[in-house]
Order: C-alpha cells, then structure tokens, then sequence
C-alpha cells in the first residue's frame, strides 16, 4: 500500500481555495434579488442575465394566471414579443416599481393581438 499518493495538505489548500471562492461568488450573484417577482422594480428584472429573462417573463406571465388551464401552455410567440418590451420599459424606468404591472399590461396587449388574428382566421373559413 506504500505506491498510493498522498497529496499533502499545502497541496489540496491550493487547490479548494479557489473553489471556495468561485463558489461563494456564485452564490452573491444569485442571491442577488431575494424578494417575490410580483414585488420587482424593474431594476429587479434588468439585473437577472440576460438569457434568463424570457424564462423570467413566461414563469411570471403562468404565475399571474394564477392556475388557469391557459397557465400550462407556452406561449413563445408571446414571450417573443414581452420579454424585449419589458426590457425596453423598464430601461427607461429602472426605478420604477411596476415590473409586475407592466409585464401583466403587456401580457394583455399580446392576448389582445392573438384573439384578434384568431377571429381573422375563423372569418377566413
């Protein structure tokens, strides 16, 4: 059993010291806006990376729903459309506490738009 390795300690403290560092900054970035999405300013919403805020606005767009059976579809049309004008709102107004409100108006006036080119269909048949 002598031809085993043993790493001295100084060795492996080389080495778990940056691990523990990389880990703990992982954590302070994540950790970064702990308060429920329906209280978000927009500076809220600005802050999260950007491949994740479509993710952000179809979960919070499902939450808003609160349970309907339209809640368990994606809509990525939609989502296509919201996400880039919430960012653009909320680019304007990085302060102003109406994430929530404004990502229901804009919800809206996506709904409004999909139920007017449904009727346009439906006139067509």
């Amino acid at each position: 059993m002598s031809d085993l390795t043993v790493i001295a300690f100084p060795k492996v403290k080389f080495l778990l010291i940056p691990l523990i560092l990389a880990a703990a900054a992982t954590t302070t970035v994540t950790a970064k806006v702990e308060k429920p999405v329906t209280q978000w300013a927009c500076a809220d919403f600005l802050s999260v990376d950007d491949q994740f805020k479509p993710k952000v606005v179809y979960w919070a767009a499902a939450y808003a729903k609160g349970g309907q059976p339209e809640a368990a579809v994606i809509d990525i049309r939609g989502i296509e459309k919201v996400t880039p004008e919430l960012i653009g709102q909320c680019k304007k107004a990085p302060q102003a506490s109406m994430f929530w409100t404004r990502l229901k108006d804009e919800w809206k006036k996506v709904e409004a738009e999909t139920e007017a080119e449904t009727k346009k269909i439906e006139k067509k048949l």
